[in-house]
């Protein structure tokens, strides 16, 4: 039988920022719900409209998960049938400037991705 585990008497160490926002945006299809948000509030079968390659089941569960994070909000509308409407938080338009940088360096490593000869010709 081992020695008991005693409790540390030292605070954990602060969470760091950078991991911090990248567990906002975990799972796939998260940063490019946010962004089709990022002019309006939206319909969920607005959405699916705006990501064709999105499963029905994918976009309901990464709304879920921004609405529990606090960066997606849902209303209710109170229509026939009954619809509900997402939008971004405050929170989640100050994710919007890194997303597009993000999406800038992207654009760039596809451009000189492009000019690399391909191999196998």
């Amino acid at each position: 039988m081992g020695l008991p585990v005693r409790k540390s008497k030292v605070a954990p160490p602060p969470a760091c920022p950078l991991s911090e926002v990248l567990s906002l945006l975990r799972g796939a299809w998260a940063p490019n719900v946010v962004w089709q948000l990022s002019g309006e509030a939206r319909r969920f079968g607005e959405l699916r409209h705006d990501m064709p390659k999105i499963s029905a089941r994918v976009l309901s569960a990464r709304l879920r998960e921004l609405e529990s994070r606090g960066l997606v909000t849902r209303r209710v509308l109170r229509t026939s049938p009954p619809s509900a409407e997402y939008a971004l938080t405050p929170l989640g338009r100050e994710l919007l400037p890194a997303i597009d940088a993000i999406a800038n360096v992207g654009r760039k490593l596809i451009a000189e991705w492009e000019t690399l000869p391909r191999r196998g010709r």
